[in-house]
């Protein structure tokens, strides 16, 4: 593995991440194995050791695990559950149940197991809460699998500032493990969980794993008002003007692209740099297709924002008021 992606603690435990992570997401939906494969094999050359995928992501789980034959040691893989998997026809039919519930855990981490190829997963992470399931049952099912061996440490995705902090009391006064990892999106253009749950993060030593850190492409520079959408993109059903691509988003995003280009970087550096450099960031989550978007990703993490910087940026999008 290289050296170019420097370490950071993941919360306030002991688990080192490197500061941009690979969404595996694409793995079978836009790219197939051998493309798969050069991706993944391009993330460990240039220092990445996090690898996030999801139950709920297709045969994500299948090539990842196959990939990784090997290099099982050098890596970490997360991992979710409680999704719909429906779907994807991995329940074989069988109602599974409240997808918080004990009897699902424990289904959906042997599921996982054998799809990955491993007898642990590093960071098992609730994919979206489940208000059908009391957090106790669900915190003392992964506390079983943490002692088991199956699982080393806990995160949620999708959680509120309130739910993380309702979690975190639940696993204090129960002494049950607790989740050190909070998956949320966040972007320049989805800055909302600053308002209640990076407050929540921060408090609680939790560490932050964005997702969509280009807002679904919008950061990219692909898209400019006046223009269609580029065909084959990923909002090239949306009409112009309307919903993400109306003139007032894409009017900061022209703001933006000046700002990164007077400095001659990209827009994906900027946005990329502009996440890694708030300090409850521990690893950008952030997907690929080629391993030329890995080596950019990775790249875009060593530009290193100062105040000045950041604070230009909130007059282009003011942050929003804290509760």
């Amino acid at each position: 593995m290289s050296e170019s992606s420097s370490l950071r603690r993941l919360g306030n435990s002991g688990l080192a991440v490197s500061v941009v992570g690979l969404g595996t997401n694409n793995f079978g939906l836009k790219i197939d194995l051998e493309q798969s494969r050069a991706v993944v094999h391009a993330a460990l050359d240039q220092g990445i050791n996090l690898f996030d995928t999801s139950d709920s992501y297709g045969a994500s789980e299948e090539r990842l695990g196959e990939i990784l034959q090997g290099n099982r040691d050098d890596v970490l893989i997360a991992t979710k559950f409680g999704s719909d998997v429906r779907r994807l026809g991995q329940d074989n039919g069988v109602d599974w149940g409240a997808r918080g519930s004990r009897r699902y855990i424990r289904r959906a981490v042997e599921n996982s197991l054998r799809r990955l190829r491993t007898d642990w997963i590093d960071l098992y992470q609730m994919h979206r809460p489940d208000p059908a399931t009391p957090i106790e049952e669900t915190l003392s099912a992964l506390d079983d699998l943490v002692h088991e061996g199956k699982v080393r440490y806990l995160g949620h995705s999708n959680f509120s500032g309130w739910q993380t902090a309702d979690a975190e009391w639940v696993a204090r006064t129960g002494h049950l493990e607790r989740f050190i990892s909070a998956q949320n999106e966040y972007s320049w253009l989805e800055r909302s969980i600053e308002a209640d749950l990076v407050p929540a993060l921060q408090h609680y030593q939790i560490g932050l794993l964005p997702y969509f850190p280009l807002a679904s492409g919008l950061l990219t520079g692909k898209y400019r008002r006046g223009e269609p959408p580029p065909e084959g993109t990923r909002l090239s059903g949306v009409k112009q003007n309307k919903g993400p691509l109306s003139d007032d988003i894409l009017l900061v995003v022209e703001r933006l692209t000046e700002f990164a280009e007077s400095r001659k970087r990209t827009m994906v550096e900027l946005a990329i740099a502009w996440i890694a450099a708030h300090d409850v960031v521990a690893s950008v989550i952030a997907g690929a297709t080629s391993p030329e978007q890995v080596r950019a990703n990775v790249a875009a993490a060593d530009w290193v924002l100062d105040a000045s910087d950041m604070a230009q940026i909130d007059a282009l999008l003011p942050p929003p008021a804290t509760a």
